[in-house]
């Protein structure tokens, strides 16, 4: 017991929300394990494409969520609430299910957690450091496809139960005109800077005149969110991200829109935001990719 309840992070005001690998790993073995979840919790391992990976390892217990079911092009948005409503009926997923999820990419298990607390599920958790640090614990994992999985036929609770945390081009533009807001770049320095575009699918380079540059990770690694990450790749101590973010003028005490180029660092940016109890918090999903488009098409 001792060694998962240890897991549990101090300055974090959500802290059972964000778990370790020896408290994940006891959880699945069946142990008692402190802030336990509801029976009928889910365990969701979270990536693009790379099914076969997941055949060859993953978390036992785990189902699988592909982010193309929850996002799309052209600018690779949330899908229509009808549609995400259906892929969490379909995972046995209401607003009540505790989901723990994780990824080979943690980014996209932030996509997805984002989503979730979007759609109103009350109890999201994120595994820290991802499969790697699952992996690293040298602990047991199992081989093959998912286990059934029992669909819902409701959400249980009004859908979205919190669309506050998502917004799109207009209220991007409203917020930034804003005295009492801010667009938050979580992005490379590199990227901030318009030296490069980060995408190989994005032409333009720049970013959103006004935005307010809250880093990310390595200059050419759309990836990298290591400024937030301490060498195993967990959430570094709030109060050091807490220390870049305010001279940046990212504070607690306004309306912060955090984006990217299509939103998962936008996402996992939002969730640490999130587990810090930070009161009036989203992701702007359509990004630099939306915002450059739609600058470029007004200009033509």
């Amino acid at each position: 017991m001792s060694q998962p309840a240890a897991c549990f992070r101090h300055d974090l005001v959500r802290s059972r929300q964000l778990v370790c690998a020896a408290w994940l790993a006891a959880l699945v073995d069946g142990a008692r394990v402190p802030e336990a979840p509801r029976p009928g919790w889910r365990l969701l391992e979270v990536g693009c494409d790379g099914a076969g990976d997941y055949m060859q390892a993953h978390v036992p217990g785990a189902l699988r969520l592909d982010t193309n079911a929850i996002e799309g092009p052209p600018l690779w948005n949330k899908v229509a609430d009808d549609t995400l409503l259906g892929v969490l009926w379909a995972l046995g997923i209401r607003h009540d299910t505790t989901v723990i999820l994780y990824g080979r990419n943690n980014l996209a298990a932030a996509r997805a957690a984002h989503l979730l607390l979007y759609a109103g599920v009350t109890d999201v958790r994120l595994l820290d450091g991802g499969f790697a640090a699952w992996q690293a614990a040298g602990l047991r994992i199992e081989t093959g496809p998912p286990p059934p999985c029992l669909p819902v036929a409701d959400f249980g609770a009004p859908f979205p139960g919190r669309p506050d945390y998502l917004i799109g081009l207009p209220q991007a533009r409203a917020l930034l005109a804003s005295a009492d807001g801010a667009l938050v770049s979580i992005r490379s320095e590199a990227e901030f800077l318009g030296k490069v575009s980060g995408y190989h699918y994005i032409a333009a380079r720049g970013d959103i005149p006004g935005a307010r540059w809250g880093r990310a990770g390595a200059d050419g690694d759309v990836n990298s969110m290591s400024a937030y990450h301490d060498e195993a790749g967990r959430m570094k101590p709030a109060a050091d991200i807490a220390a870049f973010w305010g001279p940046a003028g990212v504070v607690p005490g306004q309306r912060n829109a955090f984006y990217c180029g299509t939103g998962w660092r936008a996402s996992l940016a939002f969730f640490y935001a999130w587990l810090m109890d930070w009161p009036d918090i989203c992701v702007y999903d359509g990004g630099w990719l939306e915002w450059s488009r739609a600058v470029a098409c007004e200009a033509a």
